[in-house]
């Protein structure tokens, strides 16, 4: 930690602090690089620094989040957190990256294809509703990035695999109902897919202010899951293949 961060404990982590950093690391580089059975160790320590900056940014957005809040949380210190890192916006960035992988791994993992179309749909749904009200630091952290219109994910060299693996399987899905004659013709994967993520992330993202506004806990689970059947009500009568030979 620099001379500066010690005078002013409270400061944010600031973009240009890999610089602050990069004279403590470069003198001991050698001995903080992971060699034989400090391997594992130096893995725990990164994956808990990740899941530390993950509540942090997910509480008090990019601009509000704090090295030292995070290297407390780790059990670590600030020159590790930058050593790993290099700089708020490569941490900010991983923890992104790190966010999205989770949930793709968990939607690859669903089992649609022994369903019927409208039931393997109905199932995704749910998966994805539930992973959002289970994971609401995901929320926080596609809130904060959002606030700054994107600006990290673009970055990211790993942006095409982010989430169209997942469109790609709702594709696959729709072009089965479809051929079943279950599902109208014309559906857009990539759309389909926002209006169902955004019937679940809405209702975490302000789960506070629409929870005082009516009146009512929307984190309690009857509630929480007769807004579900609503969803996936809406969901299937959109693309029932009645609607179109009605339309």
């Amino acid at each position: 930690m620099s001379a500066a961060a010690h005078a002013d404990p409270d400061r944010p982590v600031r973009a240009d602090a890999r610089a602050d950093a990069a004279g403590a690391a470069a003198g001991t580089e050698a001995e903080l690089a992971p060699r034989g059975p400090q391997r594992r160790d130096a893995t725990a320590t990164r994956a808990r620094i990740l899941r530390a900056a993950t509540q942090e940014f997910a509480r008090h957005g990019f601009g509000g989040a704090r090295g030292d809040r995070i290297a407390r949380r780790a059990r670590s210190s600030e020159r590790m957190v930058y050593y790993y890192f290099g700089s708020k916006e490569g941490l900010f960035r991983e923890v992104l990256e790190a966010a999205y992988d989770a949930l793709g791994v968990a939607e690859q993992a669903l089992v649609l294809d022994d369903k019927a179309p409208r039931e393997a749909l109905a199932h995704f749904c749910r998966f994805v509703w539930r992973w959002y009200a289970e994971h609401p630091e995901f929320i926080g952290v596609l809130t904060a990035e959002n606030q700054l219109q994107a600006r990290h994910l673009r970055r990211s060299a790993r942006l095409d695999v982010l989430v169209r693996p997942v469109v790609r399987m709702l594709a696959g899905l729709l072009e089965r109902g479809q051929r079943d004659g279950v599902f109208r013709p014309g559906l857009d994967a990539a759309d389909l897919y926002v209006s169902i993520a955004g019937l679940g992330y809405f209702r975490v993202s302000n789960r506070y202010t629409l929870s005082a506004v009516l009146g009512r806990d929307l984190a309690d689970p009857q509630v929480l899951d007769g807004h579900w059947r609503a969803c996936e009500d809406m969901v299937l009568r959109y693309v029932d293949a009645r609607l179109q030979s009605a339309g």
